[in-house]
C-alpha cells in the first residue's frame, strides 16, 4: 500500500495550491521543501518581498514628489534601510505562516528536505521512502547564470542578494532589462542610486507589444534610470567593494567597462531539478532543461508529472498555480484545464505594466486581421487626481468578428485591470461587451472601457 496518493516536490505557489487542492478532493497528500520555510522562490526571494520594498520605494517616491502639491507640507521623509528590510521581512514571515495554516487546515503532511525520486512511485527525502500514487514536481527556477560573470550575491547579486543588501548602492548596475531587473532597479532608483541597465536587446522586456515597450523605456528613463542598450556582457571584476562590467556593443563591437557598487545579474532564470533523479528515471527533458509533460501534464513516465518553472511556458506564479489545480484535477479523475492563450503579465513599477493575450506583432506574424482601442490616461479624471495620467489602454480586437484577441495596459493599477479583460477573453466577449458595460466613475476602469469604445465608433473622453 503506498503511504500517499500524491506526493508534491516544492512548496511554492504551485506546489502548495495543488496540494490543497488534492487534499480537497480526497487525495492523501504529502509536500517536500527543502527550505526553511514554506512558499519557495515567490514567497521567501521574489514576488512578494520585492513587492514590499517597490510598495515602501513608491511612498517615499510619491512624499518626495506629490506630497506637497496635495497641500501635505513637512520634510520628506528619510530612508531607515534596516527598518525597510525588516518591513519587508515582516512581510514574508506573514505569508510563509500563512502557508504553514493552509497545510495544516487542509491535513497535508509537509516533509521537510530535499527531494530524490528513486523510481516511480517512490520520494526519498534524507534516509526515508515514501511511497506514493502520483508524484507532481514542482521544484521551480533559479536564477540563469552568465558566462564570465561569478555572483558572490553581496557585490554581484542575482535577485535574491539585491533584496537584502547590506546598504543602498551609489551606483548600481543591471544586466538585463526583464521584469526583475527593471522592478529592482526602481526600487534603488527611487532610494537614490544612479541604476544604469545593460540590455543586450534593442529593446527592453522581450516579448512585450513594441508600443509598450518604447513608451515603458520612456517613462524608466524620465524616472532616471539609464539604458545601454544592444550591450553583450562580457565579465565582471569585483573586489570588496565595488565591480566593473565589460560590455561590447553589438553595432561597432566596441569595448566598453561600467563601474558599480553592486551588480544585479537579473537575465533570466532556468529550471531547478537538481537531485531529483530525472536522468536516471528516463523522464524526457528539452534542450533547455525543461520537463516534457503531456496534455494532462504527465511525463512520459507514468505517475509522474510536472508544473510551473520546470516545464515549458511564462515563468508566472500563477501560471504555476492553475498547472497546479489542473494536474491535482486530473489526478482526481476530473478534466484539469489551462486556458494559455488568457494567462496575464504584469511588471510593478511605477506605473504598472500588463499584458494578456496577443501583441500587434504576433497578430502581424499570424496575418491576422485586427484593430486597435486605444485610451490615455490622461483622459481619466481618476488618474490625473492621483499624479498617474501617464499610460494607455490599448485593446486588440479581430477586425471581422470584434472578439478580444490581447490588451496592454501601462499605467495606475494596471495588474489588477488587466483582470476584467481576461475575464472577458475567457468568455469569447467582443470589445462592444466591454464597451456596453457600465464602468463605476471615477475609477481608472474607465481607461479600459473607452479603449474598448474606440475599437468601436470611438472613445467618449479622448
Amino acid at each position: 500500500m503506498a503511504n500517499y496518493d500524491v506526493i508534491i516536490i516544492g512548496a511554492g505557489p504551485g506546489g502548495y495550491v495543488s496540494a490543497i487542492r488534492c487534499a480537497q478532493l480526497g487525495l492523501k497528500t504529502a509536500i517536500v521543501e527543502g527550505r526553511d520555510t514554506l512558499g519557495g522562490t515567490c514567497l521567501n526571494v521574489g514576488c512578494i518581498p520585492s513587492k514590499a520594498l517597490l510598495h515602501a520605494s513608491h511612498m517615499l517616491h510619491e512624499a518626495e514628489h506629490n506630497f506637497g502639491a496635495m497641500g501635505l507640507k513637512g520634510k520628506s521623509p528619510s530612508v531607515d534601510w534596516k527598518q525597510m528590510l525588516a518591513y519587508k521581512d515582516d512581510t514574508i514571515g506573514q505569508n510563509t505562516k500563512g502557508v504553514e495554516f493552509l497545510m495544516k487546515k487542509n491535513k497535508i503532511d509537509v516533509i521537510k528536505g530535499w527531494a530524490t525520486i528513486p523510481a516511480a512511485g517512490k520520494v526519498q527525502v534524507g534516509d526515508d521512502v515514501h511511497e506514493t500514487k502520483n508524484i507532481i514536481i514542482a521544484s521551480g527556477s533559479e536564477p540563469a547564470s552568465l558566462p564570465g560573470v561569478e555572483v558572490d550575491e553581496k557585490i554581484v547579486v542575482t535577485s535574491t542578494g539585491a533584496l537584502e543588501l547590506g546598504k543602498i548602492p551609489k551606483k548600481m548596475v543591471v544586466i538585463g532589462a526583464g521584469v526583475i531587473g527593471l522592478e529592482l532597479g526602481s526600487v534603488y532608483a527611487r532610494l537614490g542610486s544612479e541604476v544604469t541597465v545593460v540590455e543586450f536587446l534593442d529593446a527592453i522586456t522581450p516579448g512585450m507589444d513594441a508600443e509598450v515597450q518604447r513608451s515603458f523605456q520612456k517613462l524608466l528613463t524620465k524616472q532616471g534610470l539609464k539604458f545601454i542598450m544592444g550591450a553583450a556582457v562580457q565579465k565582471t571584476e569585483a573586489n570588496k567593494t565595488k565591480a566593473k562590467v565589460h560590455y561590447k556593443l553589438r553595432k561597432d563591437d566596441s569595448e566598453h567597462v561600467i563601474e558599480a557598487d553592486t551588480v544585479l545579474v537579473a537575465t533570466g532564470r532556468k529550471p531547478f531539478t537538481n537531485g531529483l533523479g530525472l536522468n536516471t528515471l528516463g523522464i524526457e527533458m528539452s534542450p533547455r532543461g525543461q520537463i516534457k509533460v503531456g496534455a494532462d501534464w504527465q511525463t512520459n513516465v507514468p505517475g509522474i508529472y510536472a508544473i510551473g518553472d520546470v516545464i515549458d511556458g511564462p515563468m508566472l506564479a500563477h501560471k504555476a498555480e492553475d498547472e497546479g489545480l489542473a494536474a491535482a484535477e486530473q489526478i482526481a479523475g476530473k478534466h484539469g484545464h489551462v486556458n494559455y492563450g488568457v494567462i496575464p503579465g504584469v511588471i510593478y513599477t511605477h506605473p504598472e505594466v500588463a499584458n494578456v493575450g496577443e501583441t500587434e506583432e504576433t497578430l502581424k506574424e499570424q496575418g491576422r486581421n485586427y484593430k486597435v482601442g486605444k485610451f490615455s490616461f490622461m483622459g481619466n479624471g481618476r488618474a490625473k487626481a492621483v499624479f498617474a495620467g501617464e499610460g494607455f489602454v490599448k485593446i486588440l480586437a479581430d477586425k471581422d468578428t470584434d472578439r478580444i484577441l490581447g490588451a496592454h495596459i501601462i499605467g495606475p493599477a494596471a495588474g489588477d485591470l488587466i483582470h476584467e479583460v481576461c475575464v472577458a477573453m475567457e468568455f469569447g466577449a467582443s470589445a462592444e461587451d466591454l464597451a456596453m458595460t457600465c464602468h463605476a466613475h471615477p475609477t481608472y476602469s474607465e481607461a479600459v472601457r473607452e479603449a474598448a469604445l474606440a475599437c468601436g465608433d470611438g472613445a467618449i473622453h479622448a
